[in-house]
């Protein structure tokens, strides 16, 4: 069966909005369908704004509880998917604080697996042992660089280059202005390529 060919954007935005009308109202089967939606999407940028020590299926779904309780503030002013990142970064700066107070104590589960920058799948299983090894080291250093930023960059980083989000967008989450998000990502941007410089090179 041949894949199916992504909504335009116009029509992603129209059925978000009836699925949190119907949210709104009570309406478990659209809720149900809005998590199978997105949980995927939220639970990857979670891994990506956190590193290891956090379960980010766990987050993940905290920002879905959340999204149900409070579905009555929702205004359509953003796109869903600004508001699910904006609850989702809080809940991340949650877990930030709560790991700096309690250095040694997580409330998830300690992650035992690579963090999801590191399981994106290779593409094409035939290609060569050694190149296939090069992407995994490369996304190895990625992740790692990445929890080398302040979380407002990385956190920037993440929504721009995985997520997909424009500047406007971005500024919702962090609160911040479209100039101040590009100059994080300018900041972050400079500080990666300086870490990755072997890789570049």
């Amino acid at each position: 069966m041949p894949p199916q060919e992504p909504l335009p954007e116009g029509e992603i935005q129209a059925r978000d909005l009836e699925w949190m009308r119907r949210v709104q109202a009570g309406d478990t089967e659209a809720f149900r369908a809005l998590i199978q939606e997105y949980q995927g999407r939220v639970a990857a940028g979670i891994a990506r704004m956190t590193g290891s020590g956090t379960d980010p299926e766990e987050v993940a779904h905290e920002v879905f509880v959340r999204v149900w309780r409070s579905a009555h503030r929702y205004r359509p002013s953003a796109k869903l998917t600004t508001w699910l990142f904006t609850i989702a970064r809080n809940l991340v700066l949650n877990e930030i604080r709560y790991k700096t107070r309690h250095p040694t104590v997580s409330r998830d589960a300690q992650a035992t697996g690579p963090t999801a920058l590191s399981e994106e799948p290779v593409e094409n299983a035939a290609r060569r042992p050694d190149a296939v090894l090069l992407d995994a080291e490369l996304q190895m250093a990625i992740d790692a660089a990445l929890q080398t930023l302040p979380e407002n960059q990385r956190t920037a980083v993440v929504l721009r280059r995985y997520e997909d989000l424009s500047y406007e967008e971005i500024a919702l989450v962090l609160e911040v202005s479209v100039s101040s998000v590009k100059s994080l990502l300018f900041r972050a941007r400079t500080t990666l390529r300086e870490a990755l410089r072997e890789y570049l090179e």
